[in-house]
C-alpha cells in the first residue's frame, strides 16, 4: 500500500489496499465503534432532585471514563475546575462519542461498499477506495481516534522509538506498534493527498 493520492481528473482522494489491509481496517474501526458504544455515558449518579431527573435523560457522564482509551479520547476539559469540566462533559460527550462512532463507521462502509466482503476468505483481493473531501476528512480524523486509541494500549510515549524497534519482530506489542506506525503512515499520506 503506497497510501492515498489525489486523482487527476475527479480531484478525489483514492487508496489501493490488500485485502488483508482493508480487512485489518475495517477491525480496527469496528473495535473503536464497540468502544465507545459498549461503555454506557449517563450521569454518574441518581438525583432526587426532579429537575435534574428530567435533564438526566438530556445529558452525558459527569466524571472522567474508566477505560484509559476513554479518557485519553475525552479528556477533562477544565482540570482546574471539577464543576465546570463536569458541566461540560454532560454536554458534549455523548454527541462526541457519537461522532468518532460515526467516523469509525464511515470506514467500514466505505470499505464495504468498495468490495471487502464480510469474512475475508479470498487471497489477492484488491480495495480501491476513492473518498470526496468529506469523506477524506472524516476518515483522517478516525485514524487519529484509532493511533489515540493504540497508543494508550500499548503505552508508547514520545521519545520511545528505541523501545520498540528493540522488541523482536514476533513480540505482538511490536505487532502492534507496526499497526500504529502504518496508521500513521496512512494518515500522513492522506494529508498530504488532501493538501495538493
Amino acid at each position: 500500500m503506497s497510501g492515498f493520492a489525489r486523482h487527476r481528473r475527479s480531484r478525489r482522494v483514492i487508496a489501493t489496499f490488500t485485502g488483508f489491509e482493508a480487512d485489518l481496517l475495517r477491525s480496527l474501526a469496528s473495535q473503536m465503534v464497540e468502544l465507545l458504544r459498549n461503555e454506557r455515558a449517563e450521569p454518574a449518579a441518581a438525583t432526587t432532585d426532579p429537575f435534574e431527573r428530567m435533564m438526566a435523560e438530556f445529558s452525558g457522564p459527569t466524571t472522567i471514563p474508566e477505560d484509559p482509551v476513554l479518557a485519553r479520547l475525552f479528556p477533562t476539559a477544565y482540570p482546574d475546575d471539577p464543576d465546570a469540566a463536569a458541566d461540560f462533559r454532560r454536554f458534549t460527550e455523548g454527541t462526541l462519542r457519537d461522532g468518532k462512532a460515526a467516523a469509525a463507521g464511515t470506514i467500514i462502509d466505505t470499505l464495504e461498499d468498495a468490495g471487502l466482503p464480510p469474512e475475508l476468505t479470498e487471497d489477492g483481493l484488491v480495495i480501491d477506495v476513492e473518498l470526496e473531501e468529506g469523506e477524506a476528512e472524516t476518515w483522517m480524523r478516525a485514524f487519529t481516534d484509532i493511533r489515540l486509541a493504540l497508543a494508550t494500549r500499548l503505552g508508547v510515549e514520545e521519545g520511545d522509538e528505541d523501545y520498540w524497534l528493540s522488541l523482536p519482530d514476533e513480540d505482538p506489542r511490536a505487532q502492534a506498534h507496526d499497526i500504529y506506525d502504518w496508521v500513521g503512515l496512512l494518515q500522513e499520506s492522506l494529508i498530504e493527498a488532501l493538501s495538493r
